[in-house]
């Protein structure tokens, strides 16, 4: 890669040098909180402390601790890099026109809130930033670190750190050419799941105009169940969820712990509930005071009615999972009835799915991103509409061509497509190193899309109403249709996505 210039910018807590790549400005790893170790350790984050000289700016900060499972990085070693609360800035405006006022976009990675960080080649901001756009990326604290409800200090730790971000982007961003009254949050997965918190969130109230929520879960705690949750975890350490039991632990430990819950997470479905046939033991707590409610009835309420609102899914959302378990073609009938019955809202719901003559694999795949993304993602949609907000529907319906097209539009597929980094990360097992002409096609369509939004509030498609709820349908031809799983549609339509309770002894 080419490097032309050092630009040097200042900002909250100092002046940072970055590097000219490609005719972008790029900076990475600028500290925007304290590093949440010591006395900081499971506490909100608090304000970078200024350093003195020029910070160099090209290198990712440290990823949170976090889980190993996902094999998104090596265990976390420590040594002293704790500083986990960074972002990364890619912008085409620095040197040329600071004063441009671009539109800005905010990526919160997804990772089923136990791991995931900046530094993974997906989210490479180069490509979309070349658009015409200020790309913005920020590490948050995940797994145990970010969202384990521990007594003593406050619910939704890995929530708070994005707001903070948003802080920092609002106060910091006109200097790289952004325009802090233009700010686009976007994210996958947990990522979409924590801009669903946002939008619900009083402390994020004015930090963003728009979000585009890609594959929205739909687990969201409550206290009790959270609660729970945290003994069990704990107790893999033999100790308690206090700040006063956990504040001395290594990350490393925490981190084994989480792992080793989710790894069991079966064994407590009758206390758990259909969070037990998840892979996480962790999601954002609606806790009455840091997110006050779940987020569906608060944005059916009005709380980001003047938000516009890009939201979708992928067609074959649980794919991807059932594929690197191994397990296409050889999921039961009794394990696809176990699932159903676990995450069934309900005997009507249960019959609904059984009278549409699903093999077992089916069943087993569409219930899962059915209850997982697909209706959290169209009634998030909904409740916008509902409450008079701007709101964009879409679906991803081009498969992937690895494996001749096995793993379909699988979960975690429009990341790379969004980023334009086809060959890199999930992409490249998905699209493969030689990406074909149209999957270089469609990611242009869908950077040009993402990016339209950010920039004017429409994506370029019709608005999404609660009748017709019309849906684009990205494929290499994409077409806007009313909602194309309507049969579907029918069978949720009167679940709503409440925060998840503890079951009864």
């Amino acid at each position: 890669m080419t490097v032309i210039s050092r630009p040097e910018i200042h900002v909250s807590g100092g002046t940072v040098r970055g590097r000219r790549e490609e005719g972008l400005a790029v900076f990475r790893g600028i500290p925007f909180a304290q590093p949440p170790v010591g006395e900081q350790r499971f506490a909100a984050p608090q304000p970078a402390l200024p350093w003195d000289g020029v910070r160099e700016a090209s290198a990712y900060g440290p990823p949170p601790p976090q889980s190993s499972v996902f094999g998104l990085i090596p265990p976390w070693e420590g040594g002293g890099e704790n500083e986990w609360l960074t972002v990364n800035v890619w912008s085409p405006a620095y040197g040329d026109s600071p004063e441009a006022a671009l539109p800005v976009m905010v990526w919160i990675y997804g990772g089923a809130y136990m791991a995931g960080h900046t530094g993974q080649p997906d989210y490479d901001g180069a490509a979309l930033a070349a658009v015409g756009v200020v790309v913005v990326t920020m590490n948050y604290r995940v797994g145990m670190e970010g969202f384990a409800q521990i007594k003593g200090a406050p619910a939704n730790r890995g929530l708070l750190d994005q707001v903070a971000a948003l802080e920092w982007v609002r106060n910091n961003i006109a200097s790289f050419g952004g325009d802090p009254g233009r700010v686009t949050v976007f994210g996958e997965s947990a990522g979409a799941g924590s801009i669903a918190a946002l939008m619900a969130m009083p402390r994020a109230a004015g930090l963003f105009r728009r979000v585009i929520a890609q594959s929205v879960p739909g687990t969201f705690f409550s206290p009790e169940l959270a609660d729970d949750i945290a003994v069990t975890c704990a107790a893999e350490l033999g100790l308690r969820p206090t700040l006063a039991d956990l504040s001395s632990i290594e990350p490393t430990a925490l981190a084994a712990a989480g792992d080793a819950v989710a790894a069991k997470m079966a064994q407590y479905e009758d206390r758990w509930g259909p969070v037990a046939h998840t892979v996480t033991p962790f999601s954002p707590v609606v806790d009455g005071e840091i997110l006050p409610t779940d987020p569906w009835q608060a944005i059916a309420a009005g709380s980001a009615r003047d938000i516009d609102l890009v939201v979708g899914h992928n067609r074959e959302e649980y794919r991807l999972f059932i594929a690197q378990a191994g397990q296409l073609g050889q999921i039961t009938d009794e394990r696809a009835t176990t699932v159903l019955r676990g995450l069934a809202p309900g005997p009507e719901v249960e019959a609904a799915y059984r009278a549409r003559g699903y093999a077992a694999g089916e069943l087993y795949e569409r219930i899962y991103s059915d209850w997982l993304f697909d209706m959290p993602s169209l009634h998030l949609a909904e409740a916008h509409a509902t409450a008079g907000g701007r709101s964009y529907l879409y679906r991803l319906n081009w498969p992937a061509p690895a494996m001749g097209g096995a793993f379909g539009a699988c979960h975690g597929l429009d990341v790379g497509l969004v980023f334009g980094n086809l060959s890199a990360g999930l992409s490249a097992l998905l699209i493969g190193e030689q990406p074909p002409a149209d999957a270089v096609a469609l990611s242009q369509w869908m950077r040009s899309a993402w990016t339209a939004f950010a920039t004017t509030g429409t994506p370029g498609w019709p608005e999404c109403d609660t009748e017709q709820r019309l849906t684009q349908l990205i494929d290499t031809e994409p077409t806007v249709t009313p909602y194309p799983a309507e049969t579907t549609r029918r069978i949720w339509a009167d679940h709503t996505f409440n925060a998840l309770p503890l079951r009864p002894s």
